[in-house]
């Protein structure tokens, strides 16, 4: 009995021990389970958050109708003519930019805090601006131009260290919809398209600083429409445009040119001097604003077309070295694909508006042919393009084209062009200085085609014409004569094309036999047969017959003579 209360007391013990000991390993489940706990604080705290900021809405826009309210006062204060219409519109201006002021101000915690503000000035300047022009006509359409142009000047330079600023974004869109309503309301086009072209330079500002351009496709756009409806309205009859101020030659020209060098010049700067890709739209918007300056200063500045074509071959130079210079180390080859096609462009108008009709085709001829030689030297398909294009727009300003024609199926030209023999040589020079086989694509092969089809139809051509000059000599020609001399002439140079390219591996003249063989068919059927004698139509079925025997034999004959000389050729032994 004595040993009862340590018995009890060992017993109590032991019972703590236990206790602890599943303490212990409970405690191990209890940090996982504070997680939960943490997540459900943090949700809450967010939800009480976003009910904060919920909350805070209605008091700010009851802060911003404040500022609307405060602008109708001063509206009916001018109408009441308390005070004269000019201070009142001075104090609504000064009104506005507090508000702006305010929006650059105030805590960025939301994006709708600068967002209410910036709108609440716009909404007070606006419509002042449009009262106090349209209904009241204190201001001047350049005094307000000016206005609206300072105070997009403001919010740019509070704003430009801040990327996506929604300020910008307020105010580049109401002062665009504010210049386009009141260029279209008052007539008065020129300062409201001159705000147009400064928001347009503040964008592309921002862009060579390396931030974001708030909504810049619409500010381009917008320029775009505006420049060219100036165009369109001083460009027609002047009784047709009696509500508008009379501009001078030089203020009509500005506004196109500003457009295009602002618009070019950011690109170049982007693309050169930062190393940034061009994007789509900005490849759209140079080229409408190109065409804008072109047709500004063809409509507006008469008689210019010569220097516009000598500075549009200056940039195409520049473009073309820059372009070389610069962009084929890059792996990505779209940005030079799009200058160099600038360059393109930028030559075939230097060269038509520059230079003589058949001065310019022998240019392009010539440029064709320096196409394909570096195109092949570089692998750089695009120029082999950009060649092609050349060669055909020098055939059809030169009037080659028209001759080819008169002199193979149309009425004989008198005397051959100069222009013929050069493209002629240039284009067959082009081709031959490219590989044309099976092996290369479809696309390399087209433009293959393009360079031997114009060297070889310009060859006939010329053929027929001399052929036809010394048959003058002999014997006065009769439609007969001329059908059959024809016949002759391309039935030899299809022949000639056979075997030349089948015993020089060259699949597009081979092509270009059959095509002439196909040709002559159809001139039996439509001339041979319609005009000539009977011993003439005789004779040319007779030359068609043997030619169409002859050229499948010539391409046998030409490919064995290939690959004979091809075995015949000595290997070395270092090979």
């Amino acid at each position: 009995m004595n040993e009862s209360p340590g018995a009890l007391e060992l017993l109590s013990n032991r019972v703590d021990e236990l206790e602890k000991r599943v303490h212990a390993l409970e405690h191990e489940y209890e940090a996982p389970a504070i997680k939960p706990t943490v997540a459900v604080a943090s949700a809450q705290l967010k939800d009480e958050a976003e009910s904060l900021q919920t909350a805070n809405v209605f008091p700010l826009l009851g802060r911003a109708m404040l500022g609307i309210a405060g602008a109708y006062v001063l509206r009916a204060i001018a109408e009441a003519s308390v005070m004269p219409k000019g201070v009142a519109g001075a104090i609504a201006i000064a009104y506005a930019v507090g508000w702006l002021l305010w929006a650059v101000r105030a805590p960025r915690l939301t994006a709708i805090v600068p967002l209410v503000y910036a709108s609440t000035s716009a909404m007070i300047l606006v419509p002042m601006l449009w009262e106090e022009t349209l209904h009241f006509r204190v201001f001047a359409p350049v005094a307000t131009a000016g206005v609206l142009g300072v105070f997009v000047v403001i919010a740019a330079v509070l704003e430009w260290r801040r990327d996506s600023s929604p300020v910008l974004w307020i105010v580049y869109g109401a002062v665009t919809a504010a210049a386009i309503a009141l260029a279209v309301t008052t007539h008065a086009m020129l300062p409201f398209v001159s705000v147009l072209l400064l928001v347009v330079l503040l964008c592309e500002g921002a862009g060579a600083l390396g931030r974001s351009r708030p909504i810049w496709p619409l500010v381009a756009l917008a320029a775009d429409v505006s420049v060219w409806a100036i165009i369109f309205i001083y460009s027609g009859p002047q009784n047709a445009r009696v509500e508008y101020p009379e501009l001078s030659v030089t203020v009509l020209l500005i506004p196109a040119l500003l457009l295009f060098v602002i618009s070019a010049s950011s690109v170049i700067g982007r693309e050169f001097l930062q190393g940034c890709r061009i994007a789509g739209f900005e490849v759209v918007q140079v080229t409408i604003a190109f065409g804008l300056a072109v047709s500004s200063v063809l409509y507006f500045a008469h008689g210019a077309a010569m220097v516009l074509g000598l500075a549009c071959l200056v940039l195409s130079s520049a473009m073309y070295w820059a372009s070389f210079r610069y962009l084929p180390r890059r792996v990505e080859r779209r940005d030079f694909r799009v200058f160099s096609a600038w360059s393109a462009g930028l030559l075939i108008a230097g060269a038509l508006w520059s230079l003589p009709l058949s001065a310019a085709g022998i240019a392009l001829a010539a440029a064709g042919l320096a196409a394909y030689f570096v195109a092949e030297r570089m692998e750089l398909p695009i120029l082999e393009l950009q060649g092609a294009v050349f060669f055909c727009a020098a055939a059809f300003i030169s009037d080659v084209a028209s001759y080819i024609f008169g002199a193979l199926a149309g009425v004989q030209p008198e005397r051959s062009a100069l222009a013929a023999w050069i493209i002629a040589g240039t284009a067959t020079t082009a081709y031959f200085v490219g590989k044309d086989s099976r092996d290369a694509g479809w696309a390399r092969q087209i433009l293959q085609l393009v360079a031997a089809f114009l060297g070889a139809a310009a060859t006939s051509a010329l053929t027929v014409h001399g052929m036809l000059t010394l048959a003058k000599l002999a014997i006065a020609l009769d439609a007969h004569h001329i059908a059959f001399l024809r016949t002759l002439s391309i039935s030899m140079v299809s022949l000639v094309l056979a075997f030349a390219g089948s015993r020089w591996g060259r699949i597009t003249m081979t092509r270009l036999a059959y095509v002439a063989l196909a040709f002559v068919a159809a001139k039996l059927v439509f001339e041979d047969l319609r005009h000539g004698h009977m011993e003439f139509i005789a004779g040319s079925i007779f030359i068609f017959a043997i030619t169409l025997i002859a050229v499948p034999r010539l391409v046998r004959m030409g490919s064995k003579s290939c690959a004979a000389s091809h075995a015949e050729t000595p290997v070395h032994a270092g090979d």
